[in-house]
């Protein structure tokens, strides 16, 4: 399965009406990443997806995504899955989260000046990913270094401090110690915790 951009799902309304199939969802999530869904911003919805031709100068990273944001004081804890599919960059790039069937849950899309969430509803736009993140979550995730960090290294337009297991970068631990096996994990550790879990679909 396969995508594009950023694409967050939008289920049902929350506490109500039923989500799509494939994904995960705990409760307590705000009612834009209902509306939303994911760490994921990204083209036009289809209610059943294939995997787009190969784009050689843009190669797709595939795996399962989940993200789980701890208790606060105002929020109980939350947690959303998805397969994923990933391309390009910081700059320039697209998510899609699909359930285990296929079928396109929503889409992310971003270039300068243009960051787009698709989803069953329509599509949306904001200033940035750190906008369209707070949006859908709730929270503000590191999207921008998030095609770095599954592809195992340190984002380039920020500081980072190396560790045994991976590195420190925006506030976050990146966590490389099971590369090897396809896992990426991603904390951030100032409250509310927010843990960002990746399963790599390798290529045989």
């Amino acid at each position: 399965m396969s995508g594009s951009c950023l694409a967050l799902a939008a289920g049902g309304a929350a506490g109500g009406s039923s989500h799509p199939a494939g994904l995960r969802r705990g409760p307590g999530y705000p009612a834009a990443w209902l509306r939303a869904v994911a760490w994921a911003s990204l083209w036009v919805l289809s209610s059943c997806a294939t995997r787009p031709a190969p784009d050689v100068g843009q190669p797709w990273i595939s795996g399962r995504l989940s993200v789980r944001v701890e208790a606060s004081a105002d929020r109980p804890a939350s947690s959303v899955s998805a397969d994923f599919d990933l391309r390009g960059d910081h700059a320039r790039g697209e998510l899609v989260l699909s359930s285990p069937l296929g079928t396109r849950i929503a889409e992310a899309r971003w270039a300068p000046g243009d960051v787009v969430l698709a989803t069953g509803q329509g599509e949306s736009r904001y200033a940035d990913l750190d906008a369209l993140s707070r949006e859908a979550l709730g929270e503000v995730l590191p999207l921008r270094a998030f095609p770095d960090w599954l592809a195992g290294r340190p984002w380039s337009e920020a500081p980072r401090t190396e560790r045994q297991d991976g590195f420190e970068q925006l506030g976050w631990q990146v966590k490389l110690d099971r590369w090897a096996e396809g896992w990426v994990q991603a904390v951030r550790m100032t409250p509310p915790i927010v843990d960002v879990r990746a399963r790599l679909q390798r290529s045989p």
